[in-house]
């Protein structure tokens, strides 16, 4: 297991979830893939996630509406997160 930091909790993802859901290319469907099986701890509530993703500035409200959509996202976030911090 790997963690990723963020302003309002921390996220554990699988090391094998890391290189797959932050590649060059599309993400999209390893990440479908992973974001169903990475249980969602309780202290990342649709709210603290939206307003945590909303501190990125690249989606709108109407977007951050969408916890799965966020849920996603985060785990993507979360991944390049960690491989960034790995290489440094």
């Amino acid at each position: 297991m790997k963690t990723a930091y963020f302003e309002r909790f921390t996220l554990d993802l699988p090391d094998q979830a890391v290189p797959e859901c932050s590649h060059s290319g599309a993400c999209d469907q390893d990440v479908e893939f992973w974001s169903s099986r990475i249980t969602r701890p309780a202290q990342i509530t649709p709210e603290k996630l939206a307003a945590e993703l909303r501190e990125f500035g690249a989606w709108d409200v109407w977007e951050l509406a969408d916890d799965q959509a966020n849920w996603q996202r985060l785990i993507w976030i979360a991944a390049g997160n960690i491989q960034e911090e790995e290489r440094q």
